[in-house]
């Protein structure tokens, strides 16, 4: 196949079409040009992967390497450059991958997460409360879908929740796409200064959390981690851990409520709730754009010569709604028990917090739709403001009534 670009390759990222279907030019790629070459906005290209075993191929395969700090490595926004230059380990390839996942793989594990069942679901139960005690309409984002996952990433990692709007908010600069590359790496900078600060804190004072666990048994010199390191990986986990659920919640409590029979359902049937929280995972898949790689070798998709050092972008969306894999993939279905999705990703490079979010999804919409069944979205769905042309989709904000 020949290198081409798709028609609006200047503005890529695509924008979404809302207000939940994937960029409607995935389509025709998949279709036609499942391998195709775009032209990012920062410069260079990168090949676009469309579809859904080509996409499992580049996230499972070796010949393709997550290693940031490789030249060449696509950077698909403004500012994502800056956390290239010193990568989380998502963004390296194993052994060194294997050696930092396997520090915190024990505290996200089932089991562990089980366990945090009573707490989280005590946090969503206070916000309810919370909620409901002020006149609608209300912002779901900042008074339900935000506070549920930051409150939870930050008791688990002790983070003080005090600090939430500082971190949140530079969190949501780097991962937007309507953000300078100046802008961006003033708020990655002001990220790794408060995550530097708390580090020495936790030194001098430590707590029964993951952070002080960190810092006591693995920060040099007791243990094998530069500080460097250790910072960049509560920082990944502190970003990752509030921004991924907090779309999600916010997401999925519309596309429940504007499929009314998928709700009741659920409602009839609380069995389904596992199933409806993998189909809104593959459904609405939010990281479309966090799955970049570079080849590390000469090597072929559907027909495509791939020449090692060449970039290439994975698109979760794409694969979920791969109607050869999902048929009638544009229908949310509580009841469609494929839990094979790359929501999470795919590989050794999976989502390390997976089962805490199912976990999170499934306590907030059993007991957002229990505790107000009347819920309703207060504007129309279409004049929502989404989150476009970032590493996330989502919604900045969401008026709801009851």
């Amino acid at each position: 196949m020949s290198r081409t670009t798709t028609p609006d390759s200047r503005s890529f990222p695509l924008r979404r079409q809302c207000p939940f279907a994937p960029p409607p030019e995935y389509d025709r790629l998949r279709a036609e040009e499942p391998v195709s070459e775009v032209q990012l906005l920062t410069g260079g290209t990168a090949w676009l992967v469309t579809r859904y075993e080509d996409v499992r191929t580049v996230l499972n395969s070796p010949a393709f390497s997550a290693d940031g700090t490789r030249p060449g490595f696509p950077a698909p926004l403004p500012g994502f450059e800056q956390i290239l230059q010193r990568p989380p380990f998502i963004r390296m390839d194993p052994p060194q991958h294997s050696f930092y996942r396997r520090m915190l793989i024990q505290d996200f594990t089932v089991k562990r997460i089980k366990t945090m069942r009573p707490g989280i679901q005590a946090t969503v139960d206070r916000l309810l409360d919370d909620l409901l005690a002020q006149a609608p309409p209300v912002d779901l984002v900042e008074a339900f879908a935000l506070p549920v996952p930051s409150l939870v990433i930050s008791q688990l990692l002790g983070v003080p929740y005090d600090d939430h709007e500082f971190f949140q908010s530079r969190s949501q600069v780097v991962l937007s796409g309507a953000r300078t590359a100046e802008q961006s790496a003033a708020a990655l900078g002001g990220l790794r200064a408060y995550m530097d600060g708390l580090i020495t804190r936790k030194q001098q004072e430590p707590g029964d959390d993951l952070l002080s666990k960190l810092t006591t048994e693995q920060l040099e010199p007791a243990g094998e981690l530069r500080r460097d390191e250790l910072l960049m990986m509560c920082l990944m986990l502190l970003s990752a851990g509030h921004e991924t659920t907090a779309n999600m919640i916010s997401l999925g409590a519309v596309a429940l409520l504007e499929h009314p029979d998928q709700l009741a359902a659920l409602r009839s049937d609380p069995a389904l709730l596992p199933d409806t929280v993998e189909e809104l995972l593959r459904y609405l898949s939010i990281a479309d754009l966090i799955t970049t790689r570079i080849a590390a070798e000469d090597t072929e998709l559907s027909g495509t010569a791939i020449r090692a050092g060449e970039g290439v972008i994975a698109l979760l969306a794409a694969a979920d709604w791969d109607p050869g894999v999902f048929p009638e993939p544009e229908r949310l279905d509580v009841h469609r028990g494929n839990r094979h999705h790359v929501a999470f990703g795919y590989g050794v490079h999976q989502c390390l917090g997976q089962h805490l979010a199912r976990l999170e999804l499934e306590i907030v919409f059993s007991t957002l739709f229990a505790r107000i069944p009347t819920l309703r979205v207060a504007v129309p769905v279409d004049e929502l403001p989404y989150k476009h042309g970032g590493l996330l989709f989502g919604l900045h904000e969401l008026p709801v009534t009851w």
